[in-house]
């Protein structure tokens, strides 16, 4: 069956069906809105577009992959401004001979990353479309913090990350190259690639050890700590003994012969946090310290300045 047997109404009670709603959201799909309550009287909010054969190859990922890729990326952007998040809105644009069963996998996807957090997928739109296009607005509620912006870094503070590096780029590398997948090790990048793991928990823990500045580092550490810096004014160096590179990184980087540090800096859609911390504060093991803030501008990493590296839609 595809979703043109089911038809639009047909597809929309389908979704609907499968998305159970959590305690904070008042009103669920089936209204021209939803309601969702905000106990901080504020809400975050942030929004991603994921295109067909641009973010995703729906012969590398399955439906349920892309539903939680999607979904992540829009939560881990609520969870660096310190938030935590309650809810997220789709779009949908799909070819009509789509696959019910894909479809069912894609709205399980969405559904099973936002119960990592508890929020609920609240509602949304649905189009026809030559390729799968998805566009998620996530919500977020402060809990009484001040939202953690790009701009607070200040010489002297240390820089730390939350989450794995590299291993998404790793596993995009080892796609693009046709590799075969003989290990655990290359099958674990690969996944990460499919599905990112982000520390979501660590945002709101971050704001209340005392971050001054904290991000989602989703185009590449250097090119977004790069953000960090301009907005504050400030230069951030980078200390490459200090990263730990994972097994199937490492893993990856033999079977291609490549720089598994590079895909640790440059590398993104790992979905870590990368914050920017007082020098006096005590950090837990989930927080590792790899740089400083001093004065000037830029990023540097080797004592050098890195060249744009990271992930950009127009190059």
């Amino acid at each position: 069956m595809t979703v043109g047997d089911l038809g639009e109404f047909g597809v929309v009670n389908r979704i609907a069906g499968r998305l159970p709603q959590g305690e904070g959201v008042m009103l669920g799909p089936g209204d021209d809105a939803a309601v969702v309550a905000a106990p901080d009287g504020r809400v975050v909010v942030s929004t991603d577009l994921l295109v067909e054969r641009r973010h995703f190859r729906l012969d590398w990922s399955g439906g349920y992959d892309v539903g939680r890729k999607a979904a992540a990326q829009n939560l881990a952007d609520v969870a660096a401004m310190g938030a935590v998040p309650t809810s997220i809105v789709v779009g949908l644009g799909i070819p009509a001979e789509l696959p019910v069963a894909w479809l069912d996998a894609l709205t399980d996807g969405f559904r099973e990353e936002c119960a990592e957090v508890g929020a609920s997928v609240v509602g949304g739109d649905i189009t026809r479309s030559d390729l799968v296009v998805i566009g998620v607005t996530a919500l977020g509620d402060l809990g009484g913090r001040a939202p953690v912006k790009r701009s607070g870094a200040r010489p002297g503070q240390v820089v730390a990350v939350a989450g794995r590096l590299g291993h998404a780029a790793a596993g995009w590398a080892l796609l693009e190259a046709g590799a075969v997948i003989g290990s655990a090790a290359l099958e674990e990048a690969v996944a990460a690639h499919r599905r990112p793991s982000p520390p979501y928990q660590e945002g709101p823990r971050a704001a209340g050890l005392g971050a001054s500045a904290m991000l989602d580092v989703s185009d590449g550490l250097v090119q977004d700590l790069g953000h960090v810096a301009a907005a504050s004014g400030v230069r951030v160096e980078l200390d490459p003994e200090a990263f730990t590179v994972g097994e199937p990184v490492a893993a990856a980087a033999k079977e291609l012969g490549s720089d598994p540090l590079e895909w640790v800096l440059t590398g993104g859609e790992d979905h870590a946090l990368a914050a920017v911390f007082p020098p006096d504060v005590r950090l837990p093991s989930s927080w590792q310290v790899v740089g400083r803030v001093v004065e000037g501008e830029g990023v540097l990493v080797y004592g050098r300045e890195m060249g744009r590296g990271g992930w950009d839609h127009f190059r």
